[in-house]
């Protein structure tokens, strides 16, 4: 079983688009409206390759209930803490040619009482949990050692944490050594300071990581594939992906896909890029079920292609 936090979810709405044109009347193609938040997907795709998840997350308002009502449509169990702001709304536009455009809103701020809350919800979940998989950004009201104080309680109970953040709660949440960080190209980079050219500056990047403390690190490049760098190896893996409809949550997908896999090893990292590859090829932020899955066209190697530029570039 698989405990996700979600401390900032959202409701999601994805509209299919020919082209984005500034100024212009833009007519949608297709439109799609999913819960939505790093965590929230993760849970998502676990239950969609038949595996029990709880989603642990804050919610308040019309958007709170609906994204309760969506999940347990799809058979996640939610574990609710009652919020009195009103959960965020996002919107995505997904061009016809790949191109991404996302509009996040804040979201509420969480009052002391809530943040407690939220805190000991996890803790109630947490017995017989496999991993706890925090994701996402920090809503206001939480400080960005509060991913650092969770993981310090989840491990004192005896949980594996896996975490997908950015910024000072990344930073600040590694000094309590995290079982997996999940970073992409971008989050990578500015955990180090540096920009990111090739493979084997992440890798490199990813090794600075568990020097501060991460126990392992599952970074996604993108159209450059995944690495996984550990204290017993590193690994490179990537798929092929003939079109890509939506990139939206093809991270969550992933870390949901290595957790399945039991979250360690070359046998997890593949099965982690399979669920990535298989979510672009899908609309909106919709996850992959195991039919969605190409298994062939994953390969993973020991030999790192160190020297291979990255055709997105972290800057």
């Amino acid at each position: 079983m698989i405990v996700t936090v979600t401390p900032n979810p959202s409701l999601d709405r994805t509209y299919e688009v020919p082209a984005l044109d500034r100024g212009e009347v833009v007519r949608a193609t297709g439109e799609r409206v999913d819960p939505g938040g790093k965590g929230v997907n993760v849970s998502r795709a676990v239950a969609a390759a038949g595996r029990r998840t709880v989603a642990v997350l804050p919610l308040g308002g019309a958007p709170g209930a609906l994204v309760a009502d969506l999940l347990a449509a799809q058979g996640i169990e939610v574990a609710p803490v009652p919020i009195a702001g009103a959960t965020r709304s996002n919107i995505a536009l997904a061009e016809a040619d790949g191109v991404l455009t996302k509009i996040n809103a804040p979201g509420p701020e969480l009052s002391a009482a809530e943040r407690e809350l939220l805190l000991e919800t996890v803790r109630s979940q947490s017995p017989g949990a496999d991993w706890i998989a925090c994701c996402g950004s920090l809503p206001r009201g939480l400080a960005p050692s509060w991913y650092a104080e969770l993981t310090a309680r989840a491990h004192a109970a005896g949980a594996r944490i896996a975490l997908d953040t950015s910024g000072p709660a990344l930073l600040r949440a590694l000094r309590e050594r995290p079982d997996v960080v999940k970073p992409n190209a971008g989050e990578l980079a500015g955990a180090v300071g540096r920009p990111l050219a090739t493979v084997g500056d992440a890798v490199k990047a990813a090794e600075e990581l568990r020097e501060l403390g991460a126990r392992a690190v599952l970074a996604s490049l993108g159209a450059d594939g995944q690495i996984l760098v550990t204290g017993e190896g590193t690994w490179f893996g990537e798929a092929r992906v003939d079109a890509v409809r939506s990139n939206v949550g093809a991270g969550d997908a992933s870390l949901a896909g290595f957790l399945a896999a039991g979250g360690g090893g070359p046998g997890a990292l593949a099965s982690a890029v399979a669920h990535g590859a298989a979510a672009v090829r899908l609309p909106g932020s919709v996850m992959p079920a195991p039919d969605d899955l190409e298994p062939s066209a994953v390969s993973v190697t020991a030999q790192v292609p160190a020297d291979r530029a990255l055709r997105e570039p972290a800057p």
